[in-house]
């Protein structure tokens, strides 16, 4: 049987799937409507008395207990005589209200509303759209001039007008201006005195090229506040009244996105700016969203992001508020799928304030959210970092998610999950269920940011499982959705991964090495797509995956197909430089040096290129016959068993990871 649902945004109703439910009189919806804006908890008999009537009649309280079983048999009517109620319950001195968290339109809206807040710039205006929907009429319609849902009406009525504002607010900043054209003319004949809408209008005509229609409405603004209030437009509506007249450049509509990360840039260090003047803690979370929104633009933007979020960490830290800077530590849930540090300083940095703020939070169930964003922080920041503890945050942050079933927090740790998913080699399964469950929960909960981070997932796990089929429409459905929402990282995920497409077929058919022939052409065009996807990194802002990854994936193509290393010294070779040396001391006959490179080795981070640095350890230990060295690489790629080695990165590959494990074989058995 379907759940009851209740509305209060409009006339009192409840209903059970597409059925209303009768509710008879009018008190029997007085007291449904105290009790949901009691918000589960117990209500007085005494007050609802108080409530119901200015002048109770003598058997007032008779009479609310009939309205009560009344509607409980409304709402539960198959319970059994003399079970006690699940929904509607007495407890102690009253009754309360037992609804679900999503059961009732008011309380959806406020949780909408506050999502928009968490979510990207890009798909918070749809997300208010749909909150907004769920209004009727007048909250608490048939009472509002009861003194007891006066305060409750006022008040989901102003979020409302601050909804309606903001999502025309963001439909301007993200270009789309005409579309709030519409709902702000509507909104504003309804609620003539906001100053804000009427600001947000103009600039909206003005942005669509309408300036005489923008300058008309603030004309309109000053009249009708200085007729009904006596009183002249604010500074803001001034202020956009000479911007306008003098056509400012800053007016003009977003451009490309280098220019709108740039512009959205110059606005939160404003904020910020504000924030540490005035000690605005509001204004101090504002500038981390804004921060996030700037990362995704990659770039510019990304780097702009990373180099100020400490500065509002600290901000936030130094405010000796904990859950403050809990929520300003774990705003920034921008996903990630590279299991390397852009900055790995900036990373321990924001791992120790998050450990930091975790020891002085408080311990109960409210700040159960505020713990799990933490944790997954942790996670997130300790990629590739070999040590418990990012494990064992992403455990406790996904374990947190989905007890409290908030998908966007969900969606946030499960990133923490993915980022700890490269302990060892063959753990492509496990990230591919991941990525599965980022797909699902961005197309139901509006989480695109999340539904590409789980495209780009899947993409790499099926490619490190060799399902190129599979890691094809991944690629497509990302690049679909990263042109639809501009995100334009991703295009350089699903290029690299069209290079490694073409390395894996030119590693199809082997042929002598260096002959001319299909094989030699094949192995020029697969460098080609590398060098050409090497290109799309310069001023992507992503340094953790940028610094070595050529050199290293054209010593991969090299050693798949057979071919002898060639490693260029010179190059920089970055994180991979204790990998690439030894190749470079034995092409220089320096053998005794290379197996010394050889043996002080270290294991490899625990990222998405673990394979791929086992496999060159391996043709290293290959070359020189290192027996131990040979054993241990062996240990560390055969639970890897049937996998392409480094196509769990979805940028390159060495090969077949069989090939390696049975050329080892030969080794240590001759």
């Amino acid at each position: 049987m379907d759940a009851v649902t209740f509305g209060v945004l409009g006339a009192v109703t409840a209903g059970r799937g597409p059925h209303p439910l009768a509710l008879k009189g009018l008190r029997h919806r007085a007291v449904l409507a105290r009790l949901i804006l009691a918000r589960r908890r117990v209500v007085p008999v005494a007050r609802l008395v108080e409530d119901l009537w200015e002048t109770p009649p003598p058997r007032a309280v008779g009479a609310v207990r009939t309205f009560v079983g009344d509607l409980r048999r409304a709402l539960e009517p198959d319970r059994p005589p003399r079970a006690p109620a699940r929904l509607l319950v007495t407890e102690g001195p009253g009754y309360a209200l037992r609804a679900a968290p999503d059961a009732v339109d008011a309380w959806r809206f406020e949780a909408a509303v506050a999502e928009a807040d968490r979510l990207p710039a890009a798909q918070a205006p749809e997300r208010l759209r749909a909150a907004l929907g769920e209004w009727r009429g007048p909250a608490y319609a048939e009472f509002g001039t009861e003194d007891w849902a006066r305060g409750e009406r006022s008040r989901l009525t102003e979020l409302r007008l601050r909804a309606v504002e903001r999502r025309a607010e963001l439909l301007v900043e993200l270009g789309r201006a005409a579309e709030a054209v519409p709902d702000l003319d509507a909104h504003l004949t309804e609620h003539p005195w906001r100053e804000e809408s009427w600001r947000l209008l103009a600039l909206a005509l003005y942005r669509t090229g309408r300036q005489a229609d923008a300058l008309a409405v603030l004309r309109r603004a000053r009249a009708l506040l200085a007729g009904r209030l006596g009183i002249d437009p604010g500074p803001r509506l001034r202020r956009l009244e000479a911007g306008i007249l003098a056509q400012d450049p800053e007016l003009d509509p977003p451009g490309e996105p280098a220019d709108a990360a740039a512009r959205l840039w110059t606005r939160a260090t404003e904020a910020y700016d504000r924030t540490v003047a005035a000690g605005a803690r509001a204004r101090l979370e504002s500038t981390v969203g804004l921060l996030r929104s700037l990362a995704v633009t990659g770039g510019g933007g990304l780097e702009a992001a990373r180099e100020h979020r400490m500065a509002a960490v600290q901000a936030a830290e130094e405010t000796g508020d904990a859950d403050l800077a809990a929520r300003v530590i774990g705003a920034y849930d921008v996903p990630a799928n590279w299991t390397r540090s852009d900055d790995p300083e900036l990373a321990r940095r924001i791992v120790e304030a998050a450990e930091r703020t975790l020891a002085v939070l408080p311990g109960a169930p409210s700040a159960d959210a505020a713990r799990c964003r933490l944790l997954a922080t942790v996670a997130l920041e300790s990629r590739g970092v070999r040590s418990p503890r990012g494990p064992g945050a992403a455990a406790e942050a996904e374990d947190i998610a989905r007890r409290l079933d908030d998908p966007a927090l969900l969606a946030f740790a499960l990133n923490g999950v993915f980022m700890q998913s490269c302990t060892r080699a063959g753990l492509a399964p496990r990230r591919d269920a991941i990525g599965a469950e980022l797909v699902t929960l961005g197309l139901r909960h509006g989480l695109v940011n999340h539904e590409v981070l789980g495209h780009l997932i899947r993409l790499q796990a099926r490619a490190a499982l060799a399902d190129l089929t599979a890691a094809d429409e991944h690629a497509r459905a990302a690049d679909r959705l990263a042109e639809r929402h501009e995100r334009p990282l991703v295009a350089v995920f699903t290029a690299w991964y069209r290079a490694l497409r073409e390395a894996v077929s030119a590693g199809s058919s082997p042929g002598p090495s260096d002959s001319p022939g299909s094989s030699g052409s094949s192995q020029d065009s697969a460098e080609a797509a590398y060098r050409s996807a090497a290109a799309r990194l310069d001023g992507a802002g992503m340094p953790g995956l940028e610094r070595g990854l050529l050199p290293l994936a054209l010593l991969g193509l090299r050693l798949s197909r057979g071919r002898p290393a060639r490693v260029d010294p010179g190059a920089d070779w970055g994180p991979y430089r204790p990998w690439a040396e030894p190749f470079a001391l034995l092409a220089e006959g320096r053998d005794t040096e290379a197996r010394g490179a050889l043996r002080a080795l270290p294991e490899p981070p625990p990222d998405l290129l673990y394979e791929a640095l086992c496999c060159a350890e391996a043709a290293l230990a290959l070359a020189l016959g290192d027996r131990p060295a040979l054993r241990r690489t062996y240990d560390r790629l055969l639970p890897a068993a049937g996998e392409l080695a480094g196509a769990g990165s979805g940028l390159l590959t060495f090969g077949p990871v069989d090939g390696w494990l049975a050329a080892i074989r030969r080794a240590l058995e001759e």
